[in-house]
């Protein structure tokens, strides 16, 4: 097994991984698929937090054409990420990898209320920790939500799992000779204007000189392979 090269991570998840061929709802064969992932990380001592999209569940961009206001979209689109949360939760720990939830928008029947320092000891005792229900604002993307959290429990690494191996300068599933970058700075990113990471995120990642790296969450031993550091995406840092 790879050696872990960092002790603590934020992995970001779309909740496309959580749908299944539909690319709607939450197929629970899906969802074992990504909490296989997770369990076999686990065994490499490391520490892993989670923050889910709702792409899934809710597109608020849909809904805004049509008029509705911003800000209830994206309360909606937060709600979403609780359900993603919670199927995940339930998938990791009926294969014995204790879980907790925590969530910006307090609902104490379903989950804990976000406390930094309670977030940072579970991941101290091994627990696997979601972070759902965004940052708790509108108008704040889960990519911003993921790395706030990750500089607030001083994770070593933000890892943003996607469907494509790394960021190109142009879609690689539209364009077959598109370039990929296995290196980028964040200056370099924000001005390529990245599709995979909004410039939020990347910002708050260069303020705090936090690594970002993207990758597939493709073949089943690629987050064990993020984490042991080997090049198998893009990694974005100073």
């Amino acid at each position: 097994m790879a050696i872990a090269k960092y002790g603590r991570v934020l992995l970001k998840l779309s909740g496309d991984f959580m749908a299944g061929e539909s690319g709607f709802g939450v197929d629970p064969t899906k969802v074992d698929e990504v909490s296989e992932q997770v369990k076999s990380a686990l065994s490499n001592d490391v520490q892993i937090a989670i923050v889910i999209g709702a792409g899934n569940i809710w597109r608020g961009s849909a809904s805004l054409a049509r008029g509705m206001e911003r800000a209830t979209a994206d309360y909606m689109g937060m709600l979403a990420t609780v359900i993603n949360a919670m199927a995940l939760q339930d998938s990791l720990e009926r294969m014995g990898v204790i879980t907790r939830v925590q969530t910006a928008i307090e609902m104490h029947q379903v989950a804990e209320p976000y406390i930094r320092r309670r977030a940072i000891r579970h991941l101290e005792k091994g627990r696997v920790v979601i972070f759902g229900a965004g940052t708790g604002n509108p108008y704040f993307t889960t990519d911003t939500a993921a790395a706030l959290r990750a500089m607030e429990i001083d994770a070593d690494v933000l890892l943003k799992a996607t469907k494509v191996d790394g960021v190109y300068d142009d879609d690689p599933l539209i364009n077959p000779t598109a370039k990929r970058f296995d290196r980028l700075t964040y200056i370099e990113a924000l001005n390529m204007g990245v599709k995979v990471m909004d410039a939020t995120a990347l910002s708050l990642c260069m303020d705090n000189d936090l690594p970002l790296m993207v990758f597939k969450l493709r073949p089943p031993d690629s987050l064990i392979r993020a984490i042991a550091g080997e090049p198998i995406g893009t990694c974005v840092s100073r």
